[in-house]
């Protein structure tokens, strides 16, 4: 299952959006306002929604200023979260995530919704930055 967010501009550059994305302790601060519980360990984080089960994503992939890869830990919800970046100008970016996952077709007609609700909350909040 291939889900992708709008690409939005932020006003940092590429080489902030990309620190800021390559230090997992930031996602706190562009995470759903449901969020039940968020804890920070070297290269990865756990987090939890209300009414949905604890995910730990860990730093995978960095491609200097261009791409930010993080890969769940868990065999039964296999899926990678990535954050494009390209450069617009000296002080901004584009910013884009793509959800690529692999389930069974009942399980990802479920989670669709709100996976595309979650990724798109967390480039809304990145907007803001």
């Amino acid at each position: 299952m291939n889900l992708e967010t709008n690409k939005v501009i932020v006003s940092k550059t590429q080489e902030e959006m990309f620190n800021f994305l390559t230090k997992v302790e930031n996602y706190e601060q562009i995470m759903p306002e449901n969020i039940d519980k968020f804890e920070v360990s070297e290269d990865s984080f756990l987090f939890s929604l209300k009414g949905m089960p604890e995910i730990r994503l860990k730093l995978q992939e960095q491609v200097a200023s261009n791409k930010v890869v993080l890969g769940s830990t868990s065999d039964k919800f296999p899926f990678t979260l990535t954050g494009n970046i390209v450069k617009i100008d000296d002080n901004s970016s584009e910013v884009q995530l793509l959800f690529d996952g692999q389930f069974n077709p009942m399980v990802a007609m479920m989670i669709k919704s709100p996976i595309q609700k979650f990724i798109t909350t967390l480039t809304e909040n990145i907007e803001k930055l």
